[in-house]
């Protein structure tokens, strides 16, 4: 049987949200079993949010998300997008199966796992980089509009929030649900499907 196209996925995530966490899991499962590369790159939950009339505890929730994005976007420019995938992994390990807080110690423990300086969690206290950051955030969110959140991924071009799932496919579960995702993601006129949520995120 030939070989069949490599398939490029493109996946906008923030690292404090636990199902965009879920679902970035489910694609490198998906790597198993199908012939699709992910690369991850950063939105940000902040800059979604702070033109928006929320409540203030849900506003004071978001500050404390830029630094860990700011670290992301830093990574990203100075090591590459490979080294953000690792870095992602780290760090969201530790902040939803591990329960740890997105805090600088968090993030400096992430750096050190993956062999990176533990200076980088400095970034994370300047908007030097947050041009870039803005830039990331709005090539994976304009396509999918403002009403919704983390995950998004773009597959062959066209981009869709979601899936939001809990727990995690494994193996040839994992394929399934992405080809059926694949299928919707190529019809231009599909914007939504959608049930209510009866569980959290369940980390296995």
């Amino acid at each position: 049987m030939a070989e069949t196209e490599m398939k490029q996925v493109d996946f906008w995530f923030d690292p404090a949200c636990p199902w965009a966490w879920m679902t970035s899991r489910w694609m490198l499962e998906v790597e198993k079993v199908r012939n699709v590369r992910t690369t991850f790159h950063v939105m940000s939950l902040g800059v979604l949010n702070e033109d928006k009339d929320i409540p203030e505890d849900y506003r004071e929730g978001m500050k404390r998300t830029w630094a860990n994005v700011r670290v992301c976007i830093g990574v990203e420019e100075r090591y590459g997008s490979e080294k953000l995938r690792d870095y992602y992994t780290a760090v969201g390990t530790l902040i939803h199966p591990g329960g740890q807080q997105n805090d600088r110690a968090t993030i400096e423990q992430a750096l050190e796992q993956v062999g990176l300086p533990r200076e980088l969690a400095d970034l994370g206290e300047t908007d030097e980089n947050d041009d870039k950051l803005r830039a990331s955030h709005h090539e994976g969110m304009d396509p999918v509009g403002s009403e919704v959140g983390t995950p998004v991924v773009r597959i062959n071009g066209k981009s869709l929030f979601g899936p939001v799932i809990s727990p995690a496919p494994k193996g040839e579960e994992a394929g399934q649900l992405f080809d059926g995702f694949e299928k919707v993601t190529a019809y231009p006129g599909f914007f939504e499907l959608k049930r209510t949520r009866d569980v959290g995120p369940i980390f296995d």
